[in-house]
């Protein structure tokens, strides 16, 4: 494995410890985040939504995705893009997540 997706699986792992207030579960599970990226000099790049535009989670959730993966080591920088195209869905959610949570999206 290269060092490049060792840093994306650390990061993926250190964002499961940000936990969506409103949900109650981590952030990759639930399906918020759409992609990890490694640039060359360890910059993570972290494509990710919310459930909906206007979440009153918002700036947590993208501040507690940006220290997770900094606190990653290797990570030399982070960048946390916020999207909501697409749009989330709850068939977004792992199958564990549905599970857990009972599927009642």
């Amino acid at each position: 494995m290269s060092e490049a997706n060792d840093l994306v699986q650390g990061v993926r792992e250190a964002l499961r410890e940000v936990i969506d207030p409103e949900i109650g579960f981590n952030i990759v599970d639930i399906g918020l985040i759409y992609d990890i990226s490694v640039d060359e000099g360890g910059i993570v790049r972290i494509t990710m939504t919310t459930t909906t535009k206007g979440c009153p989670a918002t700036n947590y959730l993208w501040e507690g995705a940006g220290e997770a993966a900094q606190s990653v080591a290797g990570v030399q920088g982070v960048d946390v893009l916020l999207t909501y195209d697409p749009p989330w869905s709850p068939d977004m959610m792992s199958a564990v997540a549905n599970d857990i949570l009972g599927g009642g999206w």
